[in-house]
């Protein structure tokens, strides 16, 4: 039994040190590995798959609106970076220099793409001609480079994986409606496949993104309390447009400016997973990202026909459509079990020499650890069925603790205090001077999340400085 327990000891436990927790969980469930590159990681198999299905269910409802995928260079020549003041100056700490091609220093340096707007910018200038051309709806799959100074595992490396859409539209009406369809695309995404439910809202002015007009935001609760922007989706106007000259000729013979979005989804989805509906003994994965949503764990293998019936179950779960993989190593059993709950797996099945003679299994769910005996003939239906329930309940949890974790407050006593003793986030109104968000944050370090698209008024002062509010705000403290 001692060693059966050492894989879950390994753990520390959420409660005691939640950013220990995490890192045992990334490490342990071999979703990555550290690399002698400082702030990067390896995603190994398990962690990759993960990704894959993101990456898969995502292209797919992005194509379902048109999108098309293409894919631009990774390195930006500083002269093309530098056309967009409010652009270079946002990312400028972040950026990631090359200044030598071999070893011939370069005329002009180059960056590590941090973003591509200038890139796409530089491409549509020659693509976009006539309005016949419009609108220009594309993405593309890719990896980033930030340097940033404090790093961690998924939610924040110096390299990492994403997409980035990058559209061009006639007018601005146009480039609204795509901004905001993508948004609501990302957040139906990550309530219906991801199983963790979202705030909708607009960025204030001071958060949004550099060189936007508009950025809007789905945030995400972790089981800590903290938010985590879980995907943003940009609206730039005519602003790149006039920087980098994309201009058509409207139906009127008339040159016009066109008018651009973007916008873009990372790996750190696979972290807000992992805070969201992790416990102390691993991941919990929803069924429809998993990459393997049952394992079938033969009990007493070495005797005979238990690894042909398990082998039987199996077959039988995957001609249902499953993800499913028989554990057939030599490990004892309950070995097998906690790596079953480490990685996450939606259920497992068990059966060994009496559960066979009794024509039956027993299928462990991962999210609530119930157990259910069922008919060898039903476990394939039955285990189908499991999915979907599974998946709805873990939505159903996750929302019931963010919504537990909500505090509305009137007063700038009661948001400090509630930013000191009641981890999540705080619904308080606001004037629109960024003077009190740089206030709130310098004063709690909680800062403003979004401005929701469902606005109600819970005072008619700002809770900052009294003055007449304009916006209900979520604010929290962020990963």
């Amino acid at each position: 039994m001692a060693k059966d327990k050492k894989l879950v000891e390994a753990i520390t436990s959420m409660e005691e040190d939640f950013a220990q927790w995490y890192t045992d969980v990334v490490k342990k469930a071999e979703l990555i590995d550290y690399t002698s590159v400082k702030g990067c990681m390896v995603i190994k198999p398990a962690g990759y798959a993960i990704w894959e299905n993101i990456q898969r269910e995502l292209d797919r409802r992005f194509k379902e609106t048109g999108v098309e995928n293409v894919y631009l260079p990774m390195f930006i020549p500083e002269s093309l970076l530098q056309k967009e003041k409010d652009h270079v100056e946002g990312f400028a700490p972040e950026v990631a220099w090359v200044t030598h091609g071999g070893l011939s220093p370069l005329q002009e340096r180059m960056c590590v793409r941090p973003t591509s707007e200038t890139l796409f910018c530089d491409f549509y200038k020659n693509d976009i001609q006539s309005y016949r051309d419009l609108p220009k709806v594309y993405n593309q799959w890719c990896s980033v480079v930030r340097w940033e100074k404090e790093t961690r595992p998924f939610l924040r490396s110096r390299e990492f994986l994403w997409q980035e859409g990058h559209t061009a539209h006639a007018t601005q009406e146009e480039a609204e409606e795509r901004t905001l369809q993508m948004l609501n695309l990302y957040a139906d995404f990550c309530e219906e496949f991801l199983a963790m439910p979202v705030v909708r809202g607009r960025k204030t002015d001071k958060e949004k993104f550099a060189g936007a007009i508009a950025t809007y935001t789905i945030e995400a609760m972790m089981h800590d309390g903290k938010a985590l922007q879980s995907g943003t989706s940009h609206n730039f106007g005519d602003g790149f447009a006039r920087a980098f000259e994309i201009q058509y000729t409207d139906r009127d013979n008339k040159l016009q400016y066109v008018h651009q979005t973007s916008w873009g989804m990372t790996t750190r989805l696979i972290g807000a997973i992992i805070m969201v509906h992790g416990d102390d003994s691993g991941l919990v994965l929803p069924p429809k990202v998993a990459p393997v949503q049952a394992m079938v764990i033969p009990v007493q293998q070495h005797k005979e026909g238990v690894l042909e019936k398990a082998e039987e179950v199996r077959a039988a779960l995957a001609a249902a459509g499953l993800r499913v993989k028989l554990d057939d190593s030599e490990k004892s059993p309950g070995w097998k079990f906690s790596e079953q709950e480490m990685r996450g797996i939606p259920i497992r099945v068990e059966l060994g020499p009496k559960d066979i003679e009794n024509n039956r299994c027993v299928i462990v769910r991962r999210d609530t650890r119930e157990k259910l005996e069922v008919a060898l003939s039903d476990v394939a239906d039955q285990a189908a069925e499991l999915m979907d329930v599974i998946q709805k309940d873990m939505f159903e949890r996750a929302r019931a603790h963010r919504d537990s974790h909500i505090t509305d407050v009137k007063s700038y006593a009661a948001f400090q205090d509630a930013v000191e003793h009641k981890p999540g986030f705080i619904r308080a109104m606001w004037c629109g001077d960024e003077a009190c968000e740089n206030k709130i944050k310098e004063d709690t370090t909680a800062t403003s999340r979004c401005m929701p698209f469902a606005q109600e008024e819970i005072s008619d002062v700002c809770v900052c400085c009294g003055r007449p509010a304009h916006k209900l705000v979520y604010w929290g403290k962020a990963y």
